[in-house]
């Protein structure tokens, strides 16, 4: 049952009379109307009447009207302002650019731009590679959309993408210090995507594809991947699949199963689904079974779709038909990332005992967590107000930090598991239980263990770019591990 959260919190400054009652007449009528108050404040107190803001949580916008329309109902009680507490974190955007240098004298000008600027310029002009010790690119990642299929929201376009760009490269500076900027495109063709992506890449050290439908994002990263010297991670697929893969370890230990053993159902074959079932393959599980809106993908559908070719040549070793319901039949792992509902208790009854459900569509999961509780050992979702929040934010800036720190020119699917491994060892033995089987979107522990994990599989798999022949053109030796 969905509960007022901070996604939909409202400020309303209210003029009220001064009565003894004033305050309990308020709070009240929030409580009526089903909002959940988190704050309550006297901003003015005069001899005639008081004003207060009353902050409280809303299940949606049409619900925060309904708690605004209630306040308005109370006798001698004006609602001055309304105010959207998400829209205002929004407001003038959510990052901004800083200067690491001081600049408060010409010394420090000529060092930073001209004259002293030139010098750099023609070290790097000299060997290119330099520009990933001397400028932004050591430690920048660009994200980029084209706005087709943001969220839950569809093909929205560029500008409405930006919000959730601003978001993630927020994300990226908070968690493992990485400078990030969003890179909204207004195109939705392939080839000018990837020569817009290919024109922008001496900027920076690895490009993080967002929001892209598919099937167009796997032949956009396939391609970048082939043409470009750095890293190319298209966070809807590998990022969830990273963090579905590291959960999935954990409850596995929780039911004490072996991977080896369990028939997976993978619900929705889009980015997500496809790289997770690609991922989950390299570690051997006994069967993986795809299931799209047309049933269970299999040989003899005769699907057009490259993907899907791929996914039924590569899975269901059974040749297994039907629905979902006859794909969750005696399986031990439901992995969703397609659409609301599409699952019911008596479903998950079928599979096997101790049974493992990841409901991830988002906001609203294939499955009410509590329904799958009732069958289900192990229950993990998308969502923040449930237990087991599967969410990318563990994966992706731990992955590019040690890609960054790696100086690696591409990511493997080596990089991945390791990725993988590292969140699930975050939670040790004693923590580990069915309602705990990831670590929290804020442990600090996450983000430089994945980083490590990354940049030793790097290293032993030789993806970090060896030093150029003839060595640096700088006049000196400089550090490579500054910290950032």
């Amino acid at each position: 049952m969905p509960v007022p959260g901070p996604g939909y919190s409202i400020t309303v400054r209210v003029e009220a009379p001064p009565s003894a009652s004033a305050a309990g007449d308020l709070t009240g009528s929030v409580g009526r109307a089903g909002g959940v108050i988190t704050a309550f404040d006297v901003v003015e107190s005069h001899a005639d009447r008081i004003v207060v803001d009353i902050t409280c949580n809303a299940l949606s916008a049409d619900h925060a009207n309904d708690i605004t329309d209630g306040l308005r109902e109370l006798p001698g009680v004006t609602v001055r302002k309304v105010s959207d507490r998400t829209f205002l974190v929004h407001l003038g955007g959510k990052i901004e650019v800083n200067s690491r240098v001081a600049l408060t004298n010409r010394d420090d000008l000529s060092r930073a731009y001209t004259p002293g600027v030139a010098r750099v310029c023609t070290a790097i002009a000299e060997n290119p590679e330099d520009a990933r010790r001397l400028t932004i690119k050591r430690n920048s990642v660009a994200v980029v959309t084209d706005g087709s299929a943001v969220l839950g929201l569809g093909n929205i376009g560029p500008e409405a993408a930006l919000p959730v760009m601003e978001g993630k490269a927020a994300l990226f500076k908070k968690f493992a210090g990485v400078n990030a900027w969003p890179v909204c495109l207004d195109t939705q063709d392939t080839e000018e995507i990837i020569r817009a992506v290919e024109l922008i890449a001496p900027v920076y050290g690895g490009i993080n594809l967002e929001d892209i439908a598919a099937p167009r994002c796997f032949e956009i990263e396939r391609r970048l991947r082939e043409k470009l010297n750095i890293p190319v991670f298209h966070d809807d697929q590998h990022g969830t699949a990273v963090v579905v893969l590291g959960a999935l370890r954990n409850a596995l230990r929780v039911v004490g199963k072996d991977l080896a053993d369990c028939r997976v159902v993978v619900c929705g074959v889009g980015a997500a689904g496809s790289a997770i079932i690609r991922l989950l393959q390299k570690k051997g599980p006994a069967d993986v079974i795809a299931v799209d809106i047309d049933g269970i993908v299999h040989t003899g559908r005769g699907d057009s779709d490259p993907n899907l070719q791929s996914i039924a040549a590569n899975t269901n070793a059974e040749g297994r038909t039907g629905t979902l319901s006859d794909a969750v039949a005696g399986a031990d792992v439901f992995i969703g990332v397609s659409a609301p509902n599409l699952l019911n208790a008596e479903e998950v009854a079928t599979m096997n005992s101790d049974a493992i459900v990841f409901a991830l569509a988002n906001p609203d999961p294939e499955i009410d967590p509590l329904e799958a509780q009732k069958h289900a050992k192990v229950v993990a979702t998308g969502r923040s107000d449930y237990p087991n929040q599967i969410n990318n934010v563990l994966a992706f800036p731990g992955v590019f930090r040690g890609l960054l720190d790696a100086h690696a020119h591409e990511i493997t699917d080596d990089m991945m598991i390791a990725a993988s491994n590292a969140i699930a060892d975050v939670v040790d033995g004693e923590r580990l239980n069915a309602s705990f089987i990831v670590p929290s979107v804020f442990d600090s522990a996450v983000a430089p263990a994945v980083a490590d994990a990354v940049r030793k599989a790097a290293t032993a798999g030789r993806t970090a770019r060896p030093a150029p022949v003839g060595g640096s053109s700088l006049p000196w030796s400089m550090a490579e591990d500054l910290e950032y």
